[in-house]
């Protein structure tokens, strides 16, 4: 399965940003034993692409998508060291031609209705709109795609759990958590809130 089509099945991802490589991995650890098995990292040191290299090497991995990328050589990085997709907070038409060249899932973030649509234009297969709950939340994702339903949007952005059945039923192909999950938690806890999102997810 492409990883595009596994995001849209999984319905949720955990989106981590952390700076320590040994509690990072821990933490995976935790949320995939809850069940999610997609992870955004947001790398943003050398230290975070060794963990992104130690993971996909793993033969019980979960699909790592690398965050955070904004330059051609930063992808072009991620992507050397396996990630299976590449996610931009920005829209940036070096990214779509070398992720092309690379076929690599690329996905980009957009804020508003016109950025979306930019996104859209240049071939994005999923667009990720973020912050999705201080921008208005599940009604936000339902206004943007009122008029533009041939648009794919995953939501993430200060989303609670509880709030996950909302997204998509507004129209979100899938939710990412991010602090939800492992804010002020140990581990037994991230894998408790991570399982309880999984659930959420799959309309259990």
């Amino acid at each position: 399965m492409n990883p595009i089509s596994k995001i849209t099945q999984e319905k949720i991802f955990a989106l981590l940003r952390n700076q320590n490589p040994e509690e990072t991995e821990k933490i995976i650890n935790a949320i995939t034993d809850g069940g999610i098995k997609i992870i955004e990292i947001v790398i943003e040191t050398p230290e975070m692409v060794k963990v992104l290299e130690k993971l996909t090497k793993r033969e019980d991995r979960p699909m790592i998508m690398a965050g955070g990328i904004i330059t051609q050589r930063q992808a072009q990085i991620v992507i050397d060291a396996g990630a299976d997709v590449v996610v931009s907070p920005v829209f940036q038409m070096n990214l779509v031609r070398l992720c092309k060249s690379e076929k690599t899932p690329l996905i980009m973030t957009a804020t508003t209705p016109n950025e979306a649509y930019s996104a859209w234009k240049a071939n994005t297969q999923l667009i990720k709109i973020s912050p999705a709950n201080p921008m208005g939340g599940a009604e936000y994702i339902e206004d943007i795609l009122r008029p533009m339903k041939f648009i794919n949007i995953i939501a993430a952005g200060s989303i609670k759990t509880d709030d996950i059945p909302a997204y998509l039923k507004a129209g979100a192909k899938a939710v990412g958590l991010g602090r939800a999950i492992y804010k002020d938690a140990d581990y037994n806890e991230i894998t408790r809130r991570s399982k309880l999102a999984y659930n959420k997810a799959q309309g259990i």
